[in-house]
């Protein structure tokens, strides 16, 4: 073997044995000691040392208080730094441009919304973006030089290759490239379907590291199906699509022109826009025992147990309910799996149905989260 290939082995070796240590500080409960990290991961604490070292000067690791004593000197505490870098999220609705800045512990450490009065052109969006951004890190006063990268979330259906939006309806864009959003950006970018986002956040944040569906319940219906964590597209990019399932055949009317879609049954569009009430007067109705409410929330709770059915007979994985209407519907979770399991043969319960645990901002940190991954895991 050449020097140089021994060299570059070696340099490969170690810092694959640092980024098992910060990630091991990453995942930990709480700070560990140099002794404790050499123990779990069968270090030497000569090694442990070493690495620890360049990552504190990297101030990337930094020390968490001093350990309860056992019977010696108290150790000290090491745990990430979680503001060491951040990254960006931007969602684009047909109303407004969202910002979100998240640190390594996926914590929002800055938010911001922009309204956005009409529909733009590609390159004009693109430049409004690029503007934004630049106003939401003065404003929050971010150093750029921490910036990992910028992910901006788009409702819609992307290509195979995710750099182009086939159709996006909500913000007027049809066969677009993806390069003409970011390309007034001078950071780091990925584009991503904003159901996918969400999903991908939620899937990170559970304790396990199970498949899941995300059914995301806002103004539109959408989802995203993660295998151990990597989103599946399907062979048209249309994978997810849950909103469309045809839950009542000749139904009510989808904004997509065909009848009885589950988006149809349960957007918050329907029980907010419908009725031409905001969705806390709704819930409000609703507990004050609104007889028009109640039978409006038991025919959505009935549709959404059928859509739901189906995708885990079909898929039989957790299905993560998330997005806006979350918000409201612990309350309503027994009901809805008491539909869900009368309607699946092989399951007496339907504890596969949970509550997201980002009910309002799963989108903007699941494409922040494209970023903070990599560094976590090429560090």
């Amino acid at each position: 073997m050449e020097i140089a290939e021994l060299t570059g082995t070696v340099t490969e070796r170690r810092r694959i044995t640092r980024n098992k240590i910060y990630q091991y500080l990453y995942t930990a409960s709480s700070p560990r000691s140099k002794q404790e990290i050499a123990s779990d991961l069968l270090l030497s604490l000569p090694t442990v040392h070493q690495n620890l070292n360049e990552l504190l000067e990297a101030g990337l690791v930094e020390a968490a208080g001093l350990q309860q004593s056992t019977g010696g000197r108290r150790a000290t505490g090491l745990t990430i730094a979680a503001n060491a870098r951040f990254a960006v999220g931007i969602s684009l609705t047909q109303n407004h441009l969202r910002f979100l800045a998240a640190n390594l512990r996926m914590e929002e450490i800055a938010y911001q919304k922009t309204p956005l009065h009409k529909a733009l052109q590609p390159e004009t969006l693109g430049l409004l973006i690029a503007a934004e951004l630049e106003s939401f890190l003065d404003r929050f006063g971010l150093n750029r030089q921490r910036l990992l990268g910028v992910g901006i979330a788009v409702p819609g259906i992307f290509n195979t290759q995710g750099d182009q939006i086939l159709l996006a309806p909500t913000m007027q864009l049809h066969g677009v490239s993806t390069a003409l959003l970011t390309a007034a950006l001078p950071y780091p970018c990925f584009v991503s379907n904003d159901a996918t986002a969400g999903g991908y956040a939620e899937w990170f944040a559970q304790d396990s590291r199970e498949s899941i569906a995300y059914l995301s319940l806002e103004n539109g219906v959408g989802g995203a199906l993660l295998l151990g964590g990597a989103p599946y597209h399907g062979t048209n990019g249309r994978s997810g699509e849950f909103g469309h399932i045809c839950v009542e055949p000749g139904g009510l009317a989808c904004k997509c022109g065909k009848r009885g879609c589950l988006e149809a049954y349960c957007s918050a569009a329907r029980v907010s826009d419908d009725l031409g009430i905001s969705l806390e007067d709704f819930f409000a109705g609703l507990a004050a025992r609104n007889t028009t409410h109640e039978a409006l929330w038991e025919d959505y709770l009935q549709h959404l147990a059928a859509g739901v059915s189906t995708i885990r007979m079909v898929l039989d994985c957790s299905v993560v309910l998330g997005g806006i209407m979350t918000q409201y519907l612990a309350p309503y979770l027994p009901r809805l799996r008491e539909l869900a399991a009368a309607q699946n043969p092989f399951e007496s319960s339907a504890d596969y149905i949970r509550l997201c645990r980002y009910p309002k901002r799963a989108t903007l940190l699941g494409v922040a989260l494209h970023f903070i991954q990599d560094f976590i895991q090429s560090l």
